[in-house]
């Protein structure tokens, strides 16, 4: 039966079809949550593990120097590992605005292989963690060791932008070795040359490590101590003071200079030269002949083990 015709001959017009009142759900946007595994590595990424890394290997080398037993070698690394996962998930974490002003899709929280939750609850977890390791050693190299801490988060949450951001660097570097030697039956302090060296150390990586992003720091608002002095003067300042570190490490023991410690402070002069040489744009020379020289530095420690062998 065909349906009814208007009084001009034109076909009715359908009536429109019942509404459910629901809307349409919209497009979600954004990257798709990560699976399990994959927040494991997004986690791995975000803690910085080289220099994590890096710090945890040196602490377990001086932890050896220094005659620890093995059970306390073992607790004073995972202390100072539960301290650099933490300081790194915090950085990250802090940094996730600016790093996504920048572009930067190589940190994990801005690609979205983890999520910032996941981070802080990871950050705080190993803070916690922490605590417990560090106290293991007895309260005196405990409390030491957690101030290091304590002020490499303080670098993360306000002094990273002030003219005070070498500072946490130069403390955290310079209780480290505090914490390894105060864990030992007596609780001795360290020599006054290898604080020293350390504290240059940090306060010369500081510098190396932020050289290469002066101008992404600039353009989100952080103005550190590098940043005051500029590309070049920064580059002379880190330098001379991974020098002084050297120096610190050559000279501060009791005897005669031995060879190689001329050798390294010859190497390390050329290197300071190097890098002050070229501190402009994103070349990265400043930051690696400093990182090379701390290397350098950390071999020649290791080497004159025996200068801490009797602090046990």
């Amino acid at each position: 039966m065909s349906p009814a015709r208007a009084a001009d001959g034109t076909p009715p017009t359908p009536a429109p079809a019942p509404q459910t009142g629901r809307r349409p759900k919209p497009a979600v946007s954004g990257p798709p949550g990560p699976p399990g595994r994959s927040v494991l590595f997004g986690l791995l990424g975000a803690c910085h593990p080289v220099p994590a890394a890096a710090v945890t290997l040196f602490a377990a080398a001086l932890a050896a120097a220094v005659g620890r037993s093995l059970p306390g070698a073992a607790l004073a690394v995972a202390a100072v590992a539960a301290g650099q996962l933490s300081v790194g998930w915090c950085n990250d974490r802090v940094d996730l605005g600016r790093d996504l002003a920048t572009g930067r899709r190589d940190k994990p929280l801005v690609s979205g292989a983890v999520r910032p939750a996941a981070v802080t609850a990871a950050a705080l977890t190993a803070l916690l963690l922490c605590v417990p390791l560090s106290l293991a050693g007895g309260w005196l190299a405990g409390c030491a060791h957690l101030c290091g801490v304590a002020a490499a988060w303080a670098y993360n949450l306000r002094l990273k932008g002030t003219a005070f951001s070498w500072l946490p660097y130069a403390l955290a570097f310079g209780l480290l070795p505090a914490f390894v030697t105060l864990g030992l039956p007596g609780a001795p302090w360290p020599p006054w040359w290898l604080t020293a060296a350390a504290a240059l150390l940090g306060a010369g990586a500081h510098f190396a490590n932020v050289l290469p992003d002066l101008d992404e720091d600039l353009a989100t608002g952080v103005v550190g101590l590098p940043h005051r002095l500029g590309a070049r003067r920064a580059a002379a300042v880190g330098g001379l003071l991974v020098l002084g570190s050297a120096v610190a490490l050559v000279a501060g023991p009791p005897g005669r200079v031995p060879p190689y410690g001329w050798g390294l402070l010859a190497a390390t002069t050329v290197a300071v030269l190097l890098g002050a040489g070229r501190p402009t744009g994103r070349s990265r020379i400043p930051f690696l002949a400093t990182m090379g020289v701390a290397g350098a530095d950390v071999v020649l420690l290791l080497v004159r083990g025996a200068d801490l062998a009797g602090l046990g």
